[in-house]
């Protein structure tokens, strides 16, 4: 959860909380594993990895990643175009490395995982990366036509976009036996 407390913020974790239940079960349990390797949470590997290939994955995902601090550092503050190139090459690198793994399904998903990834900051800039990134050759056409077909015309032209901190940070949950619970 964020910082803030009170209302708005609950409100807006459920929202956000909503928002998550909606993507498939293979995404959600991506987003999750995403922001253990992204954020440094968790032993990722020790959590998510059912056998070699997926640990295999997550040492992929792990050193792609390592770009993020780098992204995070070069967030331009405005539009201005001498920032942009230090900053989307990488941030589409990683986008391109996530979008190839086949588990981001739409603009949505793939925004949901980033603005925590990254911050509020890079919102401006996630259509155009996730754009650009869908849009590469690495993917098969049938799935750069669904990725780029998901974001909406209002997504793509938006006039501004939020400052506020993502609220909801989902996270591995331990399954509980049913007579355990009681």
């Amino acid at each position: 959860m964020g910082s803030k407390v009170g209302p708005a913020a609950g409100a807006m974790a459920l929202v956000e909380m909503k928002e998550f239940a909606t993507f498939p079960a293979g995404t959600q349990r991506y987003i999750r594993r995403s922001l253990d390797i992204g954020l440094e949470r968790d032993d990722a590997i020790a959590i998510w990895s059912r056998d070699v290939v997926e640990a295999a994955s997550i040492k992929a995902q792990t050193r792609m990643y390592d770009r993020l601090e780098e992204v995070r550092a070069l967030v331009p503050d405005d539009s201005g175009l001498d920032a942009v190139e230090p900053f989307m090459t990488p941030l589409i690198m990683v986008s391109a490395f996530d979008l190839g793994q086949d588990r981001l399904c739409s603009f949505s998903a793939y925004r949901f995982l980033y603005e925590r990834l990254i911050g509020p900051a890079v919102r401006p800039w996630l259509p155009s990366s996730f754009c650009a990134a869908a849009a590469l050759p690495h993917l098969h056409p049938e799935k750069r036509r669904k990725l780029l077909q998901s974001i909406s015309e209002a997504a793509a032209t938006a006039p501004g976009w939020s400052s506020r901190s993502p609220a909801f940070y989902p996270q591995w949950v331990e399954k509980v036996e049913a007579s355990a619970a009681n």
